[in-house]
């Protein structure tokens, strides 16, 4: 399946690796020297020289990888967390999240570079980018500062999931 490449987004194949610019950033993403590459206008074609099952699942990977590329520099990706518990909130100083967890000082993060992080309201945490890995591995990494708790529903969780929620002590004898 052939990946499109959208207006505005220049791409250069390399021996090794692909690169993609657009109005959002740039990106380089290697791939397997088994995979080959290439540009046929505005479309990105993958192909495998070999039907093992390692290079079938190679190629799957390899291609949407690009696509993830080609996506995030045209559009950008984004996670939304939200905070729940008394006194849980967030907010952005200069570049740096300031985090205030119910722990005895605040969290402070700072993303990496290309990740922008907003607050809004206090309990919601907006993580965009290029890149869509940084930018999942930047909400699990401030997720994990506080991760949501089954009793209460207290902590960072992200704006999709579902929390499984118990009974407590007292419920469980009556």
């Amino acid at each position: 399946m052939p990946v499109k490449v959208l207006p505005g987004v220049k791409v250069q194949v390399g021996a090794t690796a692909v690169q993609v610019e657009g109005p959002k950033g740039k990106l380089t993403q290697p791939f397997h020297p088994s995979m080959k590459v290439s540009l046929d206008g505005d479309t990105i074609v993958v192909t495998r020289s070999v039907e093992s099952k390692f290079h079938r699942s190679l190629h799957g990977l390899t291609r949407s990888l690009i696509a993830n590329a080609v996506a995030g520099v045209s559009t950008g990706f984004s996670r939304t967390l939200e905070i729940n518990g008394v006194g849980y909130k967030a907010l952005v100083e200069g570049k740096k999240v300031v985090l205030a967890l119910g722990y005895s000082h605040p969290i402070t993060y700072e993303p990496p570079p290309g990740i922008t992080v907003e607050v809004k309201e206090n309990t919601t945490v907006v993580i965009s980018g290029a890149d869509k890995k940084m930018v999942g591995e930047v909400a699990a990494k401030i997720r994990s500062f506080r991760p949501p708790e089954p009793y209460k529903g207290k902590g960072v969780k992200y704006k999709e999931e579902v929390i499984r929620r118990k009974a407590g002590k007292t419920a469980a004898t009556t």
